[in-house]
């Protein structure tokens, strides 16, 4: 129980309304964890070291400087005027930062005797408002009289300690000398009690001279209001933020397919190294920083793992081909939903900490649990401007978050918010400094309607494309899926963006043919989806690669090369090659090879032949391997957060609170305790409620929830059996329910 002179805070706590005990328990739900029994209960915890300094973590600026003036004025150890705070704002202002302590039940009682919990001493720091500790030497003083008498150099030290820290380092503390023996400004100023010796080489500037030194500024300068966000209007935040999706889905499914064929290793000290980001790099035509936030996201969304073998390696989980499968929407509801709850800062990846070590993306050394909750708090402003209003300026937004919580983000705060709008912008939760609509049904109503909202401005799909004389396949938009399908089949990417350009070659051709395609399907896929002509060149290709294609064809013997052509096999087995494979003729149509047929088929390939693979029936298959997949470990999925407790919660246990206060005030009679493995005592318990239930006597009882936290309450018993206590709550008249087994003690209570 905290008391200061006189009152308790649980007495001021218990006086207050449910609505304010709500209140509290709101703005600091770890005081609901577990159910407070009472507000004995609730008052302890809120004057917590630990709570306090939570609590501290997300004052404001003007808020922290209230606390530290109360402080100051050693309101932790006794009552404090109110109107004794001079802060140079107006008593209406000091007020009103008052009230938001008492509401956070930091502070308590009345504006003529308001206090602070203990500690709140060590959450406002060891020099409250900038000012050192008082000197009992200076209380007799004329201090002001002193520092008139000072030299230039003397006031000089003093003021840069009365505006700055009030402790500095100095030789000529060894020694408080006396004035006629000081030799220095500091012996001097020791002398005369204007600073006051800490140790050999640290003195402390005393509370009554910063005061005196600053004048009608005692806490010194003070930002009052925080600062202006200017704002900009825009039409486009939607459109722009899904063609900024799309690009980045496009760049995820990049890393899938070149990690499926290639998994990159995990370094020795954990993370990717600098090799496999810059081919990454290489492959998505982006910069290194946002290949580091791309491999981050998709490890955060369990679409990529390590697979934890002897020789470790980031595969591509089974989750990926799920989400290869889904809408670009839902896809992008799953990374912008990884993003928001990563325990990680993308943004420091490919940096060098203080060390000088490099901060490698995937590596432990990105690991902040409280990243989560900063970025939460940059996209909250954004949501709180009005849809299409985005800020001009990232610096001001930082500005902005730092006045409301100085003591939050340490020293990488500023940099937080810059890297999360940065971050926020790939994703398409943020576009031209504003929210997006996706992005803020997302914050407010989860992934579902997230992704549908995203769909909504998504481009519609496109079924058609624009092929051109040079051979190149323009997509002037997102293709319909089945149809991106068909054309990344037979065209490779040349340049992407707004409009892809895709570029049409033997090789892009061949592997069409060789995924079970034939010429006519080619001619028939260009002659309906293209709104342009089909340039003759590129139907003289597609006739001249298939007629060329599986003219040569392989199977396992291992494996096997076959040909109605004598004069091709002769050709084969007389290249450079056949050596090299280890080709031999079996007939004047057949070569076989001991290794395996894929090998086979691409050195011949390679060395300017165009075979295909064939199956048990003769028709051409597709031996491209399709990528490793591991299975998605458990601590690989995406997290759930704690949800603070709802509006029906914290009414309930404010009910159950004011219950526990009215059983601790009420006067016991006989009781007795059901201990565990006792059936005497809890036969006495019995025969006990039913006696009240006949006398129609009010009960008090003490009870273990299934979380096993205790309370108390007082029940006007109506019906005691089948394993329950059922009575009437007397401040609500609820009938209650009570398991016989978890009550732990009862006695009667006497009027």
């Amino acid at each position: 129980m905290v008391r200061v002179s006189g009152t308790t805070l649980t007495d001021w706590l218990r006086a207050r309304e449910d609505e304010t005990l709500a209140a509290v328990l709101r703005a600091r739900p770890d005081l609901a964890t577990p159910r407070p029994a009472d507000t004995s209960v609730l008052a302890t915890r809120a004057a917590t070291r630990a709570s306090v300094a939570r609590v501290a973590e997300g004052l404001d600026t003007f808020t922290l400087a209230v606390l530290d003036a109360l402080l100051a004025a050693d309101a932790d150890r006794g009552q404090v005027d109110v109107a004794t705070i001079d802060l140079g704002v107006g008593p209406d202002r000091v007020r009103a930062g008052v009230d938001r302590l008492r509401d956070l039940a930091v502070a308590w009682g009345p504006d003529d005797a308001v206090r602070l919990v203990p500690a709140a001493r060590e959450a406002g720091g060891l020099f409250p408002s900038g000012l050192g500790r008082p000197s009992a030497v200076l209380d007799v003083v004329d201090v002001p009289a002193l520092l008139t008498a000072l030299s230039d150099e003397e006031r000089g030290i003093l003021t840069r300690l009365a505006h700055g820290s009030p402790v500095g380092r100095t030789k000529d503390a060894a020694t408080v000398p006396r004035l006629e023996n000081a030799k220095t400004p500091i012996q001097r100023l020791l002398a005369q009690g204007l600073l006051t010796r800490v140790d050999a080489e640290t003195v402390e500037l005393p509370r009554q001279v910063g005061v005196a030194i600053r004048g009608a500024g005692p806490v010194g300068t003070l930002a009052v209001d925080e600062p202006v966000l200017r704002t900009k209007a825009y039409k486009a935040v939607d459109s722009t933020a899904a063609g900024a999706t799309l690009e980045f889905l496009r760049h995820a499914e990049t890393l899938l397919r070149l990690w499926s064929a290639e998994p990159p290793q995990v370094l020795k000290s954990g993370g990717l190294g600098v090799r496999d980001l810059r081919r990454l790099t290489k492959a998505t035509e982006i910069s290194e920083r946002e290949v580091v936030v791309l491999v981050e996201v998709v490890v955060g969304a369990s679409l990529v793992a390590d697979n934890e073998a002897a020789t470790p390696e980031y595969v591509p989980t089974t989750h990926c081909d799920t989400w290869l499968a889904a809408t670009p929407a839902q896809r992008w509801a799953t990374l912008a939903a990884a993003w928001l709850d990563l325990p990680r800062l993308p943004g420091i990846g490919g940096l060098r900490d203080a060390k000088e070590r490099l901060l490698a993306p995937l590596s432990e050394d990105l690991r902040r649990p409280v990243a989560p909750l900063e970025r939460t708090r940059v996209l909250r402003v954004l949501a709180d401007l009005k849809p299409g209003t985005g800020v001009a300026d990232p610096d001001e937004l930082a500005a902005l978050l730092a006045w409301r919580a100085p003591r939050r983000g340490g020293r990488l705060r500023d940099d937080i918010v810059r890297c999360t709008l940065t971050e926020a912008t790939a994703l398409g939760l943020v576009a031209l400094g504003a929210l997006s609509g996706p992005g803020r049904a997302l914050l407010d109503e989860g992934t579902a309607p997230a992704a549908k909202r995203m769909a909504e401005a998504m481009p519609d799909p496109i079924d058609h494309v624009l092929v051109q004389a040079d051979l190149t396949v323009v997509a002037p938009g997102p293709l319909e899926a089945h149809l991106a399908a068909q054309i990344n089949e037979v065209a490779d990417v040349e340049s992407a963006g707004s409009a892809t350009v895709y570029r049409v070659s033997e090789t892009s051709l061949r592997r069409a043919l060789d995924a079970g395609r034939t010429a006519g399907d080619l001619h028939e896929l260009f002659r309906t989806r293209s709104r342009t002509p089909v340039p003759q060149a590129l139907e003289y290709m597609i006739d001249d690669v298939a007629r060329r294609h599986g003219r040569l064809r392989g199977g396992a013997a291992a494996s096997f090369l076959r040909c109605d052509d004598p004069a091709l096999i002769a050709e084969v087995a007389a290249s450079p090659v056949a050596a090299l494979l280890r080709l031999r003729r079996i007939a004047p149509t057949v070569l076989v090879s001991p290794l395996p047929l894929l090998e086979v088929l691409d050195d011949l390939r390679a060395a300017g032949f165009a075979p295909a693979a064939e199956g048990t029936d003769g028709q051409v298959v597709d031996l491209r391997p399709t990528g490793r997949r591991i299975q998605a470990p458990l601590r690989a999925v995406r997290r759930v957060a704690p949800r603070p407790p709802d509006d029906e919660q914290i009414a309930d246990m404010v009910l159950a609170m004011r219950a526990g206060d009215r059983a601790a005030d009420s006067k016991r009679g006989r009781s007795v305790s059901a201990a565990a493995g006792s059936g005497a005592n809890t036969a006495e318990t019995m025969a006990l409620l039913q006696e009240a239930t006949r006398t129609q006597q009010s009960v008090w009882v003490g009870l273990v929830d299934a979380h096993g936290v205790a309370s108390q309450r007082v029940i006007e018993p109506l019906r005691v059996g089948g394993g329950i206590l059922e009575g009437r709550d007397p401040s609500t008249a609820e009938i209650r329910r009570l398991p016989l087994h978890r009550i732990t003690s009862a006695a009667l209570v006497e009027p």
